[in-house]
C-alpha cells in the first residue's frame, strides 16, 4: 500500500469519527422520547407561528394547518375567522374534506362563535366516514373571539386529545392576538406620523411664502432657489414613506427648513451644523428632528429676533447622539417637571403667541417624538431638556446605531 493511500484513509478515517462523535453529542443533547417529543412540539409550534403572526388570514390559515394539525394529533383541520367564514382546510383533498364534512365543520364553528365554547360532534356523518369526530376550539384573544379551529379525528377523543386541542388553539389565539397588537402599533406609528406632519406650523409655510414674495422683484434667482427648497422641504415632509428614515435625509430636510428660516431672518439667524460621518446612515425616526430645530427657532430665537442654533450628531459607540441647541430666551425649569416635556411644543409664531401658550402648550410635537423613540428603541431612549430661563435650550435625543428590526 503506498503511502499516499494511507494518508487518505487516515483521513477518511478521521472524517468518519468526527461525524460519529457529532451524532452521539446531538443525540445527548436530545437522548430520551420524552426529550425528543418536546423539541419537536416546539418546532413545531414555532413553524405555525411564523405565518400566525402575520394575522389570520387566508394565507396564513393555509401556512400554518398544517403544523397545528400535526400538534393536535388530528387527522384534519380547518380555521375559520370572527365572521364563521372558513379560511383554509387541511389536509386538502376529500379523504378527510368531501363536501359533507365542511358542512358539518361549518356549522360546528358556527355553534361554537355562538356560544363561545368548544363543540364536540361525533360520528357527524354515519359509519360511511372515517371521521369520528369534529372538535370545534373558538380562538380566543382577550375576551374577544377572534376565530374558530375545528379537528377532525378518525378515533374518539379523549380527555388528553380535547385538552390539547384546547391548548393549541390557546396558543393560536396568542399568536393571532400579538399580530393585531403589532397591526395596532403600525397604525399609531402611522397616526403619529401624519399627527407631526400637520404640526408643521401654519405660520412657518405663511412666513416662508412671504419671504419668498419678497424677493420676486427684489432678487428673482433668490427666490427661485427658495421655492425649489419649499417644494423639496414639503415633498419630504408629506411623503408616503414608512416611519423611520435615515438621519443623512432627516438633517438634509432640517437644511432646507433653516435655509428659508435664515432668508427671513437674514445674519440675525446663525447655524451650526457638526455632524460625524459614521453616523449618517443611522435610521431614527422620520420627522424626529423637525419638532425639536421648529422648537427652536420659533420659541428660542423669533421673541429675540434671532441668535444661533447647534445641531450636533455624534457618534458614541454604539449610539448616535442629537442635540439640537439655541441660545434663545429658554424656561423655568419647573414647568419641565410640572408640566413635562408639552410645555416646550410648537404651536403659532412664539413672538405672537400669549406667555401661556408659549410656555404651557398642548401640542403634540415634542411628545410624539418623545413616545415614538421609547417605543422603537426602549426606555432609555427618550428625549432629555436642558434649560433654564435667559440660557436658551439643548434637546438631545439617543438612537442606537443598530435595532434588529428597525429599518427604512
Amino acid at each position: 500500500m503506498s503511502a499516499g493511500t494511507t494518508v487518505i484513509i487516515a483521513i477518511l478515517a478521521a472524517v468518519v469519527c468526527v461525524a460519529l462523535v457529532v451524532l452521539v453529542a446531538t443525540r445527548r443533547r436530545v437522548a430520551t422520547p420524552t426529550e425528543r417529543a418536546v423539541y419537536t412540539a416546539l418546532h413545531t409550534a414555532s413553524l405555525a407561528t411564523r405565518s400566525l403572526r402575520t394575522g389570520l388570514s387566508a394565507d396564513s390559515a393555509t401556512e400554518s394547518l398544517p403544523h397545528l394539525r400535526s400538534l393536535t394529533a388530528g387527522e384534519g383541520a380547518a380555521l375559520y375567522d370572527a365572521g364563521v367564514g372558513r379560511l383554509s382546510h387541511d389536509p386538502p383533498g376529500e379523504e378527510i374534506w368531501d363536501a359533507e364534512m365542511l358542512a358539518h365543520a361549518d356549522a360546528a364553528a358556527a355553534q361554537a362563535t355562538g356560544n363561545g365554547r368548544r363543540v364536540l360532534i361525533t360520528d357527524p356523518s354515519g359509519a360511511e366516514s372515517p371521521v369520528r369526530a369534529l372538535i370545534a376550539q373558538p380562538l380566543v384573544a382577550g375576551d374577544t373571539g377572534v376565530g374558530v379551529l375545528v379537528v377532525a379525528t378518525t378515533r374518539r377523543p379523549g380527555p388528553g386529545m380535547l385538552g390539547a386541542i384546547a391548548e393549541v388553539a390557546r396558543y393560536a389565539s396568542s399568536q393571532i392576538e400579538l399580530a393585531d397588537l403589532d397591526a395596532s402599533r403600525a397604525r399609531l406609528d402611522r397616526a403619529e406620523v401624519l399627527a407631526l406632519r400637520a404640526q408643521i406650523s401654519p405660520h412657518f409655510i405663511y412666513n416662508a411664502l412671504n419671504t419668498i414674495a419678497s424677493f420676486v422683484r427684489t432678487d428673482p434667482d433668490r427666490a427661485r432657489e427658495l421655492i425649489l427648497e419649499f417644494a423639496d422641504f414639503t415633498r419630504y415632509s408629506f411623503r408616503a414613506a414608512g416611519e423611520y428614515t435615515l438621519l443623512a435625509d432627516e438633517l438634509r430636510n432640517i437644511d432646507r427648513y433653516l435655509t428659508l428660516e435664515r432668508a427671513r431672518f437674514g445674519p440675525a439667524l446663525e447655524v451650526r451644523l457638526h455632524v460625524a460621518p459614521e453616523v449618517l446612515n443611522v435610521v431614527v425616526p422620520f420627522l424626529a428632528l423637525q419638532p425639536l430645530v421648529e422648537n427652536a427657532v420659533r420659541h428660542g430665537l423669533a421673541a429675540n429676533g434671532g441668535g444661533t442654533i447647534t445641531v450636533v450628531a455624534a457618534d458614541e459607540g454604539a449610539d448616535c447622539v442629537i442635540t439640537v441647541e439655541d441660545d434663545g430666551v429658554g424656561m423655568d425649569p419647573e414647568l419641565l417637571r410640572t408640566g413635562a416635556i408639552d410645555a416646550l411644543e410648537p404651536g403659532g409664531d412664539a413672538a405672537s403667541e400669549p406667555e401661556s401658550r408659549r410656555t404651557g402648550g398642548a401640542h403634540v410635537g415634542l411628545t410624539n417624538v418623545d413616545h415614538r423613540l421609547r417605543a422603537a428603541f426602549g426606555n432609555d431612549y427618550g428625549l432629555v431638556v436642558e434649560t433654564a430661563v435667559g440660557a436658551g435650550t439643548k434637546v438631545g435625543m439617543r438612537v442606537p446605531k443598530f435595532r434588529a428590526g428597525i429599518h427604512v
